[in-house]
């Protein structure tokens, strides 16, 4: 979502039609973020704001992602969680029962207020051999000020103090990738990931068995895919580039 169809709350240009193209020719999509803090309503009313017309089911967020895993691998289950409302509302609709007594897992996602106090909870939590789960290895999160400290900085504080590293459900796990063809009855095959970060997008992509496209609209730029020992499919300055080509973006 964010460096491929919105870059620091306006649209990127071009990104609207791109959209318009995949509806128009019934190409299923999801816009994926790792973000944990908004909700899947959340985040559409943000879109829409920018110009972006997306039904909530076509938003796939880490949060989302990780309910669907703790679903799976235990229905029902306790959590203890460190996050916003998006990682809350996601595990209550899954009917997961939130509590700090001896809970089944800690799940840490993303939030602009980090407790000392709930991060000593969590800690303690894990020490007592609550499951570890973090929703994305992002060590920083963009603010207006600078940098801020994301899920990934928080995980490794509780892995220092613990000794237990989490399992991180997010990008680049292909995990996300995967939940994500599965909503929308896809196969990695015919499907592409569009992404403007080599690190999670494309690595996620590419693990996952699908093409890969680098826009660089947000945080990679060409000069910087030399330093990966992996490449993407295909690099583009934007998703403006695909309008027209939707059926087949790798046509020359």
């Amino acid at each position: 979502m964010d460096g491929v169809l919105v870059h620091e709350n306006h649209l990127v240009p071009g990104a609207d039609q791109f959209l318009a193209e995949l509806r128009d020719n019934d190409i299923p999509f999801l816009v994926l973020t790792n973000n944990s803090i908004y909700t899947a309503r959340d985040l559409q009313a943000r879109l829409k704001h920018t110009g972006l017309e997306i039904p909530v089911d076509s938003i796939w967020t880490s949060a989302l992602a990780t309910a669907t895993f703790l679903n799976e691998q235990r229905p029902g289950g306790t959590a203890y969680v460190v996050g916003e409302s998006g990682l809350t509302t996601a595990l209550h609709e899954i009917g997961y029962i939130l509590t700090d007594s001896d809970p089944d897992y800690v799940v840490l996602g993303e939030t602009r207020t980090y407790s000392f106090e709930a991060i000593t909870t969590a800690i303690r939590l894990v020490a007592a051999g609550a499951r570890f789960i973090a929703t994305n290895p992002d060590a920083t999160g963009p603010s207006r000020e600078g940098i801020l400290p994301a899920t990934g900085s928080v995980a490794a504080l509780i892995t220092q103090a613990t000794g237990k590293k989490p399992y991180y459900v997010g990008k680049p796990n292909p995990l996300m990738m995967r939940s994500a063809l599965r909503r929308i009855g896809a196969h990695s095959q015919s499907t592409v990931m569009i992404g403007d970060r080599m690190d999670t997008d494309v690595i996620a992509g590419l693990e996952a068995g699908m093409r890969t496209i680098l826009v660089t609209t947000g945080i990679s730029t060409p000069a910087l895919v030399e330093q990966f020992p992996y490449r993407p499919t295909s690099i583009l300055p934007s998703v403006a580039a695909l309008v027209g080509k939707t059926k087949d973006p790798f046509a020359p």
